[in-house]
């Protein structure tokens, strides 16, 4: 019988940490009607269902919500806005540091879209919502993908 794993949790204050969170959701994949902005709350969430990498050879999705706080504006690129159906695969999440402690952290996604969240500092939480399913493959990448 194989043990279960675990949901993942994972908190990012800083870059280091953000690189965990990213290796967690690459490959994940999204609806745009999946991506909420809240100026009010200044926080940006989405909604994924990502590849469960630490399943090792077992081929898992899971549901996951990711949030990002801090955020004072979003801006993206080659997304379809207004495509509420349109999916996204998520290649990578990095941080690129402004006057401490702020700076932007961009998404980028495969095609080419990327999502660039200004904030305050850096705050983010990945949460796994939901029991794994089976995928029905293994992402793979070409070349020149990230």
């Amino acid at each position: 019988m194989k043990r279960a794993i675990a949901p993942l949790r994972l908190t990012a204050l800083d870059a280091a940490d953000l690189e965990a969170i990213s290796a967690a959701l690459q490959d994940a994949v999204a609806q745009l009607g999946d991506f909420e902005f809240s100026r009010q709350q200044r926080n940006f969430t989405i909604a994924f269902n990502r590849f469960r990498w630490e399943a090792g050879g077992r081929k898992q999705r899971v549901r996951c919500g990711v949030q990002f706080g801090n955020v004072v504006a979003a801006r993206s690129s080659n997304l379809r806005q207004g495509a509420e159906e349109a999916v996204v695969n998520l290649l990578s999440i990095g941080f690129e540091p402004g006057e401490a402690p702020s700076g932007v952290v961009v998404l980028v996604f495969s095609g080419g879209g990327e999502l660039r969240l200004e904030v305050e500092c850096l705050e983010v939480a990945m949460v796994d919502i939901s029991a794994p399913w089976p995928a029905t493959r293994r992402p793979e990448h070409g070349m020149d993908e990230t």
